[in-house]
């Protein structure tokens, strides 16, 4: 999966809308490797790509989202429950936590932007070596997530088994993203194995002390790689797609989609109601466009996460299911000093 971001300019005119400061709820081949797409750069590529994340702002939260990106057009239990939650489930931030909110960003916004000038530097002319490096280092921050999670488990601070069965489901998809460019032959060259591998033991330590001291910002930091993977993948599909057309696809893409596990398929896509999403897999076209979309959709999950106690499985509401009781903040805790604190306050949460 993904990759990394930025925050200012696009080379592609955005569509802008504006929602609620904090969301009450969002949850829910060897014939191809040396193909001539395999060293192509991408047309249209600006001198300088920057990520676009999300900025808090005074009185609301800007999203800004690629017109190509697909949007809902029927109403969900997941938009009833935001609606119904708004209000009770959110207050207004402070000054002090504005400040807070906007410095973590300056600061993922800063190390997103020096990854990708890297990833430009070498990667500017070999597409699948670049998307091998970015899902190779895409799925390090749901390992970390889990890990932490674990950590407050086993002390029995709090548990919660919607974040973990959602992280799982993220990291199951960015491996299968990262089987596919290995199919596509982005891992032929030494140095592209070894280039992404010690990056991600790096972004792996780094992610848990993050996690650890700020959920929220190690959730905006990951929407920002999600962003970034968007926008890398929509871009390639615009510039290659008519090749991409003649192309088969490889056929681990194809079992994936077509016939694996379909539960954690849906399971990652916490704004949509589970089997509303089934792709079809003709070429290699088909492939990065359900990549891309992927990204869309991980990005919506980690904009959810930003809002504390805001997740939940998609697999976990039902028909009667109480809108009231899908977000439980006293419940857990935001990063370890908060976990301690409660800890010794409190009684162990209950497994929700």
């Amino acid at each position: 999966m993904a990759a990394i971001l930025s925050s200012a300019v696009f080379a592609t005119s955005p569509l802008k809308f504006t929602i609620p400061k904090h969301p009450s709820l969002l949850s829910p081949s060897s014939q191809l490797q040396f193909h001539p797409l395999r060293y192509n750069p991408l047309s249209s590529r600006s001198p300088l790509l920057r990520v676009r994340a999300t900025v808090l702002k005074d009185e609301e939260e800007e999203v800004i989202i690629q017109e190509s990106f697909p949007s809902k057009t029927s109403s969900s239990p997941f938009d009833v429950a935001k609606e119904t939650n708004a209000d009770s489930l959110n207050t207004t931030p402070g000054a002090v936590e504005k400040w807070a909110i906007k410095v973590e960003q300056s600061i993922n916004i800063f190390l997103t932007d020096s990854v990708i000038k890297i990833l430009d530097a070498f990667y500017h002319d070999r597409n699948y070596a670049r998307f091998f490096v970015l899902e190779t280092i895409a799925r390090v921050p749901y390992f970390a997530f889990m890990s932490i999670l674990h950590m407050y488990e086993s002390f029995g601070w709090w548990r919660r088994a919607d974040y973990l069965k959602v992280h799982f489901a993220e990291s199951w998809n960015e491996m299968h993203h990262l089987l596919i460019m290995e199919e596509l032959g982005g891992n032929a060259w030494w140095f592209d194995r070894f280039l992404s591998q010690h990056v991600a033991v790096f972004y792996y330590i780094m992610t848990v002390i993050m996690y650890a001291i700020s959920p929220r910002m190690a959730y905006h930091f990951s929407e920002c790689v999600e962003n970034h993977a968007f926008e890398t993948y929509d871009k390639f599909i615009k510039a290659q797609g008519e090749e991409l057309k003649k192309l088969p696809a490889p056929e681990v893409a194809v079992n994936y989609y077509t016939g694996g596990d379909l539960y954690l398929f849906d399971e990652f896509q916490t704004s949509r109601i589970p089997n509303t999403r089934r792709p079809k897999i003709e070429n290699l076209y088909d492939v990065f466009v359900n990549i891309r979309d992927d990204e869309a959709e991980h990005c919506k999950t980690m904009k959810a996460c930003q809002t504390h106690g805001n997740l939940r499985s998609p697999h976990s509401y039902t028909e009667d299911d109480d809108v009231n009781a899908v977000c439980d903040p006293e419940a857990d805790c935001e990063g370890i000093v908060d976990c301690i604190k409660k800890s010794v306050s409190s009684n162990p949460a209950k497994l929700k």
